[in-house]
């Protein structure tokens, strides 16, 4: 399994694309009007204790409905995978995200991660969205009884580094 975060996911989004996804998804043009207008000319607060302080605009578009920004990336990304009969789950949390690949080997293993990493990498840049390589982890679950030594990831092509199992999750 390799876990990733992308960086500074909500505040780089591109909020303009958001009626353009959601058009294209097939969503209902008030569903997209509703997500265009979300939190647009709003302001906000922040209280502590006896302090508040002043009120500040919070103009930053897409909020919660941010997951439907990543649709293509997701719908893009299973198709690839697939098509090559790749067998990685991709599992997302919005900005956290698991690759997943199930094999008896190690090298074929992260054979499939590496793979799927330079894909989801590619499909997240053409979006302006950037993987944080220093949170980038990869694990290896193992069954069989006795002496247990996965093999490194290495991503530092890609920019990332020679990723060393960890041990626990």
């Amino acid at each position: 399994m390799l876990a990733f975060d992308i960086t500074q996911f909500f505040p780089s989004l591109n909020y303009q694309i958001l009626p353009f996804i959601l058009d294209k998804a097939g969503f209902d043009l008030r569903i997209s009007c509703f997500f265009n207008n979300y939190l647009i000319g709003r302001k906000t607060q922040y209280s502590w204790n006896n302090f508040s302080s002043p009120f500040f605009d919070i103009n930053i578009g897409v909020g919660q409905g941010s997951a439907l920004y990543l649709l293509p990336v997701f719908y893009i990304f299973e198709k690839r995978p697939k098509n090559l009969k790749n067998p990685v789950f991709f599992i997302s949390f919005v900005d956290n995200s698991l690759l997943i690949s199930q094999d008896k080997s190690f090298e074929i293993s992260n054979a499939n991660l590496f793979y799927s990493y330079c894909v989801i990498s590619l499909l997240l840049d053409h979006f302006k969205l950037v993987i944080e390589q220093e949170k980038t982890e990869v694990f290896h679950f193992f069954r069989a009884q006795g002496a247990f030594n996965p093999l490194p990831l290495d991503l530092s092509i890609l920019g990332g580094s020679v990723l060393q199992p960890k041990e626990i999750w």
